[in-house]
């Protein structure tokens, strides 16, 4: 761990994608690299799928929805975050597995504000960064006239678990696991918790 006192919050560029790429990674134990190596070629690595997708101006997963905990130019975490409005059109059956139970728990989220990934590069963690950006996503939501925030976890992730909880989260709905395809092989449920904040 690396300890740090200055560090701040601001908005992702472009120029982050990569390490955005990276972070939603984290976020998301190794299925959007999963999800990713499914476009991957010759001409394009999973990495590459990632950064190109971390660039696009529009969807969840876009540099635009990101903010980026830095310090000495370097890139010490994110959170990405935005306003679920409508639901999903998705049929979670249609769907790869492994990103089903999210999908059918975002449809129960409409109306508030998601927070879609937070990761923390590990050699930074133990620093309250991860906290600092949740209450930067909160701000966010505030100043956008959101009074609730959602967020998804995997029931056997106890260190997020207790991290929400301990900020407010409280469990709203559960989803079971149907497939994680990489380490550390997660079974059990998919857990929304939901935080006022107002």
């Amino acid at each position: 761990m690396q300890a740090l006192q200055n560090y701040k919050i601001t908005a992702a560029s472009v120029n982050e994608a990569e390490d955005l790429a990276k972070l939603i990674d984290i976020a998301g134990e190794g299925i959007p690299a999963w999800l990713w190596s499914r476009s991957a070629s010759n001409d394009k690595s999973v990495l590459g799928v990632g950064i190109e997708r971390a660039r696009r101006e529009s969807g969840g997963f876009s540099y635009r929805n990101a903010r980026i905990a830095f310090a000495r130019e370097a890139t010490l975490g994110m959170v990405l975050s935005y306003p679920i409005d409508t639901a999903p059109e998705d049929d979670p059956d249609d769907l790869p597995a492994a990103i089903a139970p999210f999908v059918a728990l975002e449809q129960l989220s409409v109306g508030t504000w998601y927070i879609n990934a937070l990761a923390v590069f590990p050699r930074y963690r133990g620093s309250g960064i991860g906290t600092t950006l949740l209450h930067a996503a909160e701000k966010q939501a505030q100043a956008a006239g959101y009074v609730q925030m959602s967020i998804q976890v995997y029931a056997q992730n106890s260190g997020a678990v207790r991290l929400y909880s301990r900020l407010g989260y409280v469990e709203d709905a559960h989803s079971p696991v149907r497939d994680h395809p990489c380490q550390p092989y997660y079974t059990g449920d998919v857990l929304m918790l939901k935080k006022q904040i107002s």
